[in-house]
């Protein structure tokens, strides 16, 4: 009787970098902020490479469909994992990065993925807010951050290395609901629902060498950074920063963080301007992350059941022994599937010309609001000036009456499944996978390179009026459809894994 912890046999080269952008950069990213350009740093903004490829044994790798192989990728696919600590980034700035770095680094294009960890802290970074207060120092920022991030791509390549990733499961109370229904005003309001479901899975990855030593930590969870907000004027990860420096302090090693399916999941002490709640937030998800990986056994060990020991009492022996070549073999496995979903884009959705007509009602209706004295109008005007400026540049990207070619990266390592999506998801995305396949680690990204649609929410949720599905693109069942499209391949890969257990 023996217990086979879950983990993958892979190579992986890491490096780490700063990317702080200046201070005095233009800094925006609440309406309801009165200020534009930032004036100091709480903690550095970090960016954090990891190049995967299949452990040597694995160099030929089964690329596939439900229906079976397929040519979909080289077959000695090498994957770049690119977490950044900002928000996200439009189209146009996000495809002029990917070309970048690829050229810089020289990678495909369609290896890198772009990680955010949606830090609302960063500032809005957009080319085309030049003309804006600290604007000027947006777009030398994002051509430094391209070299940065092609030279931090370089760097982990040439760390390459076998490497053991042992998955332990977690718990964090930092994630709350944030769909409340505000009785006295009579509408959904976007704050700490006490009362609301709030998936606090926490999934933790060790990376170690060989002799144990451990090179990395991988963090999946899901919960908006959204500590900071409006009256914030400095340059912060949130809670992901004290998140990290706690865990990298207890392991000496860079954590990876990869924000999960948190569309209606923040912080219970959120929407502030108190850097030091921000940090709190972070400790608790940092300790959190250190007791799961405390409960992981030494790397590359089961743990098998000993037999009887007469002590008085008849005590039951487990003991950690090492994996066998076949079970090692079986950690090797990888798997790697790119493909587009057709998804319908929603009816009713506003037009340029109508959401140029609203902005300039309300850039008028603001101007008189300051002759008249009135700043909290005013600020209600900006705010909504700000969303009508960011639906605008969603909606040039798409084309009208056409489905949207939703991407989807899914890939297996070893015992793992990785699902990277785009946009910012309900929660349901990853309970749903998680349930479906028990027992099975599911590392679930979203907000990779970048959030055209913004947020995917529930069928139930459209209708409500609530922000995160007054801003969606996509028709209501989308997230349904794209959950079910994830399961099948999932459920296909592991039937197939099934087989090759049996000797199949």
């Amino acid at each position: 009787m023996e217990i086979d912890p879950p983990a993958s046999l892979c190579q992986i080269g890491i490096a780490r970098g700063d990317i702080t952008p200046p201070v005095g950069i233009y800094h925006r990213m609440w309406g309801a902020a009165t200020h534009d350009r930032s004036t100091g740093v709480h903690r550095p903004l970090t960016a954090t490479v990891m190049c995967l490829r299949p452990a040597p044994e694995r160099r030929r790798h089964d690329v596939g469909s439900p229906e079976g192989p397929r040519d979909d990728g080289p077959a000695d696919r090498e994957l770049v994992l690119i977490a950044v600590d900002h928000c996200l980034l439009w189209s146009d700035d996000m495809r002029e990065l990917l070309s970048r770095v690829a050229e810089g680094a020289g990678v495909p294009r369609e290896q890198l993925l772009v990680m955010f960890s949606h830090t609302h802290g960063a500032g809005l970074m957009d080319r085309s807010r030049a003309q804006l207060p600290g604007g000027e120092l947006i777009g030398p920022y994002l051509d430094s951050l391209a070299d940065t991030l092609a030279q931090l791509v370089r760097l982990a390549g040439e760390t390459i290395a076998p490497a053991l990733l042992s998955y332990a499961s977690g718990r964090c109370l930092l994630a709350t609901n944030r769909d409340l229904w505000d009785a006295a005003n009579q509408r959904w309001v976007c704050g700490f629902n006490p009362d609301g479901p709030a998936d606090d899975t926490l999934v933790v990855a060790r990376i170690t060498d060989f002799t144990g030593r451990i090179r990395g930590t991988i963090v999946n969870y899901a919960c908006h950074p959204t500590t900071l907000s409006w009256d914030n004027r400095l340059i912060s990860p949130d809670y992901v920063g004290a998140m990290r420096e706690a865990v990298e302090t207890a392991t000496q090693a860079p954590c990876f963080f990869i924000q999960g399916a948190s569309g209606e999941l923040g912080p219970r002490r959120g929407f502030t301007g108190d850097v030091e709640i921000a940090d709190s937030n972070g400790r608790l998800l940092g300790h959190a992350v250190l007791s799961a990986l405390e409960s992981l056994s030494p790397p590359g060990t089961n743990y098998e059941y000993a037999g009887p020991v007469v002590s008085g009492a008849v005590i039951g022996v487990w003991n950690d022994t090492p994996m066998t070549p076949d079970q090692l073999h079986l950690k090797g496995l990888w798997r790697y599937r790119h493909w587009t979903l057709d998804l319908p884009l929603r009816d009713g959705l506003p037009t340029l010309e109508s959401l140029a007509a609203e902005r300039a009602r309300q850039v008028q209706a603001e101007t008189t609001a300051r002759a008249a004295g009135d700043e909290g109008l005013a600020r209600q005007c900006r705010a909504r000036i700000e969303v009508a400026d960011r639906q605008m540049v969603r909606l040039r990207d798409i084309t009208p009456g056409r489905p949207y070619p939703f991407p989807i990266h899914l890939w297996q390592l070893g015992d793992a499944v990785w699902v990277a999506v785009e946009s910012e998801h309900y929660q349901i995305l990853q309970t749903h996978l998680r349930d479906r396949f028990p027992g099975r680690p599911i590392i679930v990204a979203t907000v990779v390179n970048g959030s055209l649609h913004t947020y995917l929410p529930p069928r139930e949720v459209y209708g409500t009026g609530i922000y995160q599905e007054t801003i969606a693109l996509l028709a209501p069942g989308s997230l349904e459809r794209l959950i079910e499209e994830i399961s099948l391949q999932i459920a296909a890969w592991t039937e197939s894994r099934r087989g090759q257990a049996d000797g199949g």
